[in-house]
């Protein structure tokens, strides 16, 4: 889907965290729309198109950056629901969290994540790894067409 952006879906609990990612990623230039939701269960509406996301769009987004730790749903059973899911499991994930556990880790890679990125504590090595990110995964990814988008 080249040169149209797809929508971001950033899911994280914490507001500063939350301000500094959308920072980084407006201070690199990064176009694609991105929605934000503060936990698990909201991310999850989000993407069935629930609650108060049931009149959004049919889109999925280009890639989910999702924290681990959460309220009500965690990081881990939102990427188990979604990549167990067969309209969802094709949609690219990355853990952007500040947990180090390796359970954490080990888990979101048995799942299927794609990514795990452990957030930087510097402010400017944050803005420069949400920039890769953000670069990677919403512009330079392809993903499959949205028609073909689940696995047969």
């Amino acid at each position: 889907m080249r040169g149209q952006l797809k929508r971001i879906l950033f899911v994280e609990d914490s507001a500063k965290d939350a301000e500094l990612t959308l920072e980084a990623l407006d201070e690199h230039h990064l176009a694609n729309i991105v929605d934000h939701v503060t936990d698990g269960a909201q991310a999850l509406d989000y993407l069935f198109r629930r609650g108060n996301y049931a009149g959004r769009e049919n889109e999925h987004p280009a890639v989910i950056l999702l924290d681990i730790k959460m309220p009500n749903v965690d990081g881990i059973e939102v990427l188990r629901q979604l990549k167990s899911h067969p309209e969802f499991c094709t949609i690219p994930v990355v853990m952007l969290t500040s947990s180090r556990e390796e359970k954490d880790l080990l888990d979101a890679y048995k799942l299927g994540v794609n990514a795990y990125v452990v957030k930087p504590v510097h402010f400017s090595e944050f803005t420069r790894a949400i920039s890769h990110l953000g670069l990677f995964w919403a512009i330079l990814n392809e993903t499959p067409p949205e028609k073909n988008h689940s696995i047969e």
